[in-house]
């Protein structure tokens, strides 16, 4: 197939033809060069009279001046480099009456001259004019055309949202394509009606959300939910983001969103999409206080006016997406804007397995791939790390040659996206080794050995992402409410690392840095958040944050920060107690475990069970402390 010529444009060639035009006119009207010397009458006789005059001469006559001038060469008395006389140009003007003396003098002295007539060249104002008419047309080629768009020399306010037609779009998403997420999409499904069949709606005086805030965790399906609503109800599709809004000059957001809410007026019925609101919609806190800007808080009070003003806003329904609705101004949230929020969540088993038989289709697995499987190991995955997941297996299956993606691969894909990829090349000596098997074996026989935790999956030493061990552990079915004792027993497992080490090498080691970061977090967590505190009970303190005005003053006073500070450590170092008292009673099956792992490098949590069942059929069991 030939490839289609496209025709110049014919804004470019004026402008081709300008910086030309302007060349030439600059060219002609330059100054002399500085290796041109204008000499007076005197100073030429003088030359002439010593023959430092070199043949021939020029008589140069400007009938549009009215002037005549001697143009030609004389010697400077200088050498050059090569050991010849040095010359330079010289311009004579002439007196009108003199010309014919100066004209017999040269012929005397055998200088021929000759005549030659100037062409007419561009006026000062003509140059002036050529310049002036280059920078307007530089000026409209580099803004309208390069910042502004087809808006002409001032379309910084154009709205960037881009257009989707519903019916002619033939790679266009719909219901069939979203998995995993059923309530929201049952509770969308009312907009997708009612941009078929409005009048079924109006006949009973209903009237259409408008505005539907999608609230979910990244990663969750709120763009692809938006656009499988577009795709159904086969209308136009605006599609933009929040940051899309913000420029470097004042007022071009709220330009923007004018123009936006116009264009989506004349296609009525249709949708507007906006990714991210949160970075055009958090709360106002006014110019004058802390964090205020004034900028945003014009393209926000533009947004609220647009979706429910003076002017009717009939048939344009805004869909907006955010996983931090709490930042978000009130006044967005009241009816009459954004009327309905619809809750996208994390999927449940059902939503997972959903999701990655939707994404498997186009991947070969093996006969032993068990996606069912694969779903009820991955709790707390959003469609997005299922879809990640699958990706990393069949890269992985590539890599080994395989003809189809195993189970053994599907395990090693969700291994690599969740504690990263093995590093076997790390090369760490093999104290480090030691120090690490007894560390990961701390945590493993806890693992075990507490009630409330999560069964082991795995233990390994071979450095994963930036660690030089992991201890992995699924839980068997999805947890919605974590309980007190659950994060006991996480503060005492997470402390079974340090201890075990320092039982073996009797001194501290940096390995424990993560460990210790997870336990102050989670004891913070349970004083500050959730009221697990026996000191202050069913309370809540939020964290001082400098950067917010609604949090000055701080929430609480100095004495509560200090008493919460003492709570925080008093549950560590119960925790850290039941840690240590645990691993000593169980020293023994912890020394077993570690030349296990030094052996091994990885074992399954089934072999870890196996391993110290050899010498305690029953695992000894007990709860964290409270």
């Amino acid at each position: 197939m030939a490839k289609k010529r496209t025709r110049p444009n014919l804004r470019s060639w004026l402008v081709i033809a300008l910086v030309a035009c302007a060349f030439v006119a600059l060219n002609r009207a330059a100054p002399l060069p500085s290796r041109v010397r204008e000499l007076t009458r005197l100073e030429f006789d003088a030359a002439l009279a010593e023959g430092r005059v070199v043949q021939p001469v020029l008589r140069v006559i400007d009938r549009e001046e009215g002037s005549t001038r001697l143009v030609g060469e004389l010697t400077t008395g200088e050498k050059t480099a090569d050991g010849k006389e040095a010359t330079t140009e010289f311009i004579v003007p002439l007196v009108p009456g003199e010309n014919e003396e100066l004209m017999a003098t040269l012929h005397t002295r055998g200088i021929p001259v000759k005549v030659v007539e100037k062409r007419a060249a561009l006026s000062p104002f003509m140059v002036q004019l050529l310049f002036f008419l280059l920078m307007i047309g530089a000026f409209y080629w580099l803004f309208a055309r390069r910042m502004g768009g087809d808006g002409g020399p001032f379309g910084f306010g154009k709205s960037r949202a881009k257009v989707l037609n519903g019916k002619e779009d033939k790679k266009k998403v719909t219901f069939a394509d979203v998995a995993g997420i059923d309530e929201a999409r049952e509770e969308v499904q009312e907009i997708v009606e009612f941009l078929k069949k409005p009048d079924d709606f109006r006949k009973l005086g209903g009237r259409i959300p408008k505005g539907v805030l999608l609230v979910g965790p990244p990663g969750t399906g709120k763009t692809l939910l938006a656009k499988a609503i577009a795709g159904e109800a086969q209308v136009p599709f605006f599609a933009i983001s929040g940051s899309d809004f913000e420029e470097m000059f004042v007022g071009v957001g709220a330009s923007r969103m004018r123009d936006m809410f116009a264009e989506a007026k004349k296609r009525a019925p249709c949708i507007v999409f906006i990714d991210e609101i949160d970075s055009i919609g958090q709360k106002r806190t006014g110019a004058g206080a802390l964090g205020g800007s004034h900028a945003y808080e014009q393209t926000l009070n533009t947004m609220l006016v647009e979706m429910d003003g003076f002017e009717p806003n009939e048939g344009v329904i805004v869909i907006a997406a955010t996983n931090r609705p709490d930042t978000l101004d009130s006044a967005l949230l009241r009816p009459g804007r954004f009327d309905r929020q619809v809750n996208v969540e994390l999927p449940t088993l059902k939503g997972r397995t959903e999701i990655l038989n939707l994404h498997g289709k186009r991947i070969k697995f093996a006969p032993d791939a068990d996606l069912s499987r694969v779903a009820r190991g991955t709790p707390g995955f959003s469609g997005a790390d299922l879809a990640n997941l699958l990706n990393e297996a069949a890269l992985l299956a590539t890599r080994k040659k395989l003809d189809g993606v195993d189970m053994a691969t599907l395990e090693e894909a969700r291994d690599k996206v969740l504690w990263g990829r093995e590093r076997k090349s790390a090369g760490y000596s093999r104290r480090d080794r030691e120090i690490t098997a007894w560390h990961e074996s701390g945590h493993a026989l806890l693992q075990l050995l507490v009630k409330n935790a999560d069964p082991l999956h795995k233990v390994t030493i071979i450095p994963r992402g930036r660690a030089l061990g992991a201890t992995m552990a699924l839980p068997e079915h999805d947890v919605l409410n974590h309980t007190q004792s659950y994060f006991l027993s996480e503060l005492v497992i997470l402390c079974g690392g340090r201890i075990a080490e320092k039982m073996f090498t009797g001194e501290l080691s940096t390995g424990a840095a993560q460990d210790i970061r997870q336990a102050t977090e989670i004891a913070r967590q349970m004083v500050c958040t959730y009221g697990m505190s026996e000191t202050f009970g069913f309370q809540a303190f939020r964290e001082p944050n400098s950067f917010s005005a609604a949090e000055l003053p701080p929430a609480f006073s100095e004495e509560t920060s200090r008493a919460i500070d003492a709570e925080v450590s008093q549950l560590i170092a119960r925790a850290y107690a039941e840690a240590e008292k645990l691993l000593n009673d169980n020293k023994d099956k912890l020394s077993k475990l570690a030349h296990a792992l030094l052996e091994k490098e990885t074992m399954d949590g089934k072999d870890v069970e196996d391993l110290l069942k050899e010498d305690d059929s029953t695992p000894q069991e007990t709860e964290a402390a409270e």
